[in-house]
């Protein structure tokens, strides 16, 4: 019975504990779901051109307050069997065009594509003129064993009628590969590799290499989607030696930056904001703001990526430090729906309350009406005393009664007729 009046007397208060031990409760789980502060991607070879991207992601990313490491690869094929491993710890990655499908990586979205992967083939300058025909019968490094590098190359020599039969196909690293056709222990090499890479700067600039122009480029692109047409522009390796010294075609995949589908929805957006900061300068194959380019090329885009490409980053990270926009973003996910559910109740609050009262005075009342009643019927005979201290009882409970300052005249009121009844046992 005590803990029932105490409930009834103190029903605000213990609303009010509740609702706070819910807001307390809630904000501890959505403070378990921040953004992680390390996360790991998996890139290409020390020294390519994913690894050195990734580093500049690194840098950018520390500033932000989380630590990116790097997982040195052989490439998008070992980028992409980390992603769909579940327990090697890699969230994120580059993958090169045309290596997967949604149906191959469904744990797998992408954030847009971020730059052009030119197809490179140079060649020892002693073969100048022979074209890709000329590469039969000659030793060929197509890029690693596993490598989306290799499975490209392999599929496009394959088109133009060359194959393990008829050309020695290698597997050495793009550095590895540049090495040995300058010291001409190889024909040809086959790579795609970004405009900055360091390998393709050097072999462009030197005078014992051709770079290849592609042949039947419209037709490539055409079959093979995934695929682009670029030109290289005369003398754009060296305008002075003019290197080279025509426009060579290039077939041209696209890199794209994908995450897996359970990490954090700030992280990829703080990940979208860095591919901007990296990609979106003009280069030598791409204009400016071309990239981070709204594309799903292998796998669709996550939501966060069609939400930031539609309306840019989410409006907090505009004014505020990530961690801290993070941290706003989530404490409104949490307060907007009870301020909606706490705005309509407390409104309706005071008119609870009123009604608790008069519920209060009118249960009083019905026991003094009863006990009046009972008097009416003992019209000779009736036990005095005894209904002297249900009287008395009854105004205890009268005076003890907390009600707001609104409905006093009614306790008063109460009091008033209780003394009433009082004085008509005394007459009797």
């Amino acid at each position: 019975m005590a803990i029932r009046d105490f409930t009834r007397m103190r029903w605000v208060l213990l609303t009010v504990v509740v609702v706070a031990v819910l807001v307390v409760a809630a904000a501890f789980i959505l403070l378990r779901t921040m953004p992680p502060r390390n996360i790991v991607m998996a890139t290409g070879p020390e020294g390519g051109a994913y690894h050195l991207i990734g580093r500049r992601y690194q840098a950018i990313l520390a500033h932000a307050g989380v630590r990116l490491r790097l997982v040195s690869t052989t490439g998008a094929l070992q980028n992409l069997a980390l992603l769909r491993d579940p327990h090697s710890g890699v969230g994120i990655a580059l993958i090169q065009g045309g290596t997967t499908s949604e149906a191959e990586a469904p744990d797998i979205e992408s954030l847009g594509t971020v730059f052009y992967e030119p197809l490179w083939t140079f060649y020892r300058g002693e073969l100048r003129g022979l074209g890709l025909n000329g590469l039969r019968g000659r030793k060929i490094s197509i890029g690693p064993e596993g490598s989306g590098m290799r499975m490209l190359s392999l599929e496009l020599l394959k088109r133009s009628g060359i194959d393990g039969n008829s050309a020695e196909l290698l597997g050495y690293s793009p550095q590895d590969a540049s090495a040995k056709l300058l010291s001409g222990e190889i024909d040809a090499v086959i790579m795609p590799m970004s405009w900055e890479s360091p390998v393709v700067q050097q072999l462009l600039a030197d005078e014992r290499v051709e770079l290849l122009s592609f042949p039947d480029t419209d037709a490539y692109a055409t079959l093979y989607p995934y695929l682009s047409k670029l030109v290289v522009p005369a003398g754009v390796g060296d305008i002075v030696k003019q290197r080279p010294p025509a426009d060579v075609t290039l077939l041209a995949p696209k890199a794209s930056l994908v995450v897996r589908k359970d990490v954090h929805p700030a992280i990829q957006y703080l990940l979208l904001n860095t591919a901007v900061q990296v990609h979106s300068v003009a280069g030598v194959f791409r204009r400016a703001g071309q990239f981070p380019a709204a594309e799903a090329i292998d796998v669709p885009l996550s939501d966060e990526a069609a939400q930031f490409y539609k309306s840019g980053r989410p409006f907090l990270q505009n004014y505020l430090p990530f961690w801290i926009a993070s941290l706003v973003a989530r404490l409104l996910v949490l307060l907007i729906p009870i301020i909606g559910v706490l705005y309509p109740l407390l409104r309706f609050v005071p008119a609870i309350y009123g009604w608790m009262a008069l519920r209060k005075i009118a249960r009083l009342y019905g026991e003094l009406r009863f006990l009046e009643a009972e008097l009416n019927a003992q019209s000779t005979v009736h036990d005095t005393g005894s209904t002297l201290a249900r009287l008395d009882r009854l105004e205890e409970q009268a005076n003890q009664l907390r009600i707001p300052t609104t409905y006093a005249s009614m306790q008063y009121m109460l009091r008033d007729h209780i003394g009433l009844v009082r004085a008509r046992l005394g007459d009797s």
